[in-house]
């Protein structure tokens, strides 16, 4: 099993193998990125690796992989395997969608599409072949790969033994079920923080 090999791989090389699955992840991997975000999440929580490495790690191997396909986009757009690529009719639909995202909302289409398993991949290719710059890709690509990031991050620490289901659930939902996950997780964060604060108070009006 594919979920299998990750925890192996991640038991053997650490914050590495989190760095390099999710750098290789953009570019055809078979574990869903979401999936490999939220079993750092919960490896950190279970005390298996610390929060902030953790973190810095899966974060960096997004942005090391959006760079990859912009950098391809951008110098290596004449290639055969790239035509190839784009003759497909499934790519070519999604190529046609980030055309038209990026004509529409410019350099925010790299932050929308992280949230579409498929389309992610193809944007950053086409940031590349539509001579964005490299400073106007870095401003729009990579905080949005730390906030997207992040989101994934703490879902793990939350749902924890259901990791595959909800990965799973993502790459057939898409942005719909993004949204709902990012909402229950403010929740659920404004419910711990409410928590803590009446606990505070408790134990000082006990004073």
């Amino acid at each position: 099993m594919v979920y299998d090999f990750l925890l192996e791989f991640i038991d053997h090389f650490g914050y590495i193998a989190l760095f390099l699955v999710l750098c290789l992840g953009l570019i055809g991997l078979p574990i869903p990125n979401e999936v490999v975000l939220m079993t750092a999440g919960t490896l950190s929580a279970a005390g298996i690796l610390y929060y902030p490495f953790a973190y810095l790690a899966v974060s960096l191997g997004i942005c090391s992989a959006m760079t990859f396909s912009y950098v391809v986009g951008r110098f290596f757009i004449k290639t055969r395997l790239f035509r190839n690529m784009q003759k497909s009719p499934k790519t070519e639909h999604y190529f046609t969608i980030s055309e038209k995202w990026f004509d529409k909302y410019g350099g925010y289409a790299i932050g929308m599409s992280l949230c579409l398993p498929f389309l992610r991949h193809i944007t950053m290719y086409v940031a590349g072949m539509n001579k964005m710059s490299y400073r106007k890709f870095a401003l729009y690509a990579y905080p949005s790969a730390f906030l997207w990031t992040l989101v994934y991050f703490l879902l793990g620490i939350i749902v924890k033994d259901q990791i595959i289901e909800i990965g799973t659930m993502i790459e057939h939902y898409g942005t719909i079920l993004v949204v709902v996950l990012i909402v229950c997780l403010l929740l659920y964060l404004l419910y711990r923080s409410s928590r803590s604060k009446q606990h505070h108070k408790t134990i000082s009006g006990r004073k």
